[in-house]
């Protein structure tokens, strides 16, 4: 991860190498919900290079850095939830089908 230059406090993009459109689309839903984030945004800047750029501006009160790592730690902690989720359906199923 890079920082572009331009940044401040409240405002700053970042560039992700080896990323697309999976990674970005997800961490830019998580940060929109995060209620002190005025706005985010992602973009591929060429389909050729495997690169994504986030942009990042809160409102007063928190940096563009904080809303990034908590968007990191709330999508890491949806990945958790849904792989929990999913082993247990799995494991269910498994179950249900020994007893046939």
């Amino acid at each position: 991860m890079t920082k572009l230059p331009g940044a401040t406090d409240s405002a700053a993009s970042f560039q992700f190498d080896g990323e697309d459109h999976t990674l970005g689309n997800a961490l830019r839903f998580m940060i929109m919900k995060n209620p002190e984030v005025e706005l985010c945004g992602y973009s591929i800047p060429h389909p050729s290079e495997a690169k994504m750029n986030l942009r990042i501006q809160t409102y007063e009160g928190t940096t563009a850095y904080d809303a990034l790592e908590k968007g990191f730690d709330d999508l890491m902690d949806l990945c958790d939830v849904v792989t929990m989720k999913f082993t247990d359906a799995r494991n269910g199923f498994a179950s249900a089908m020994d007893t046939l």
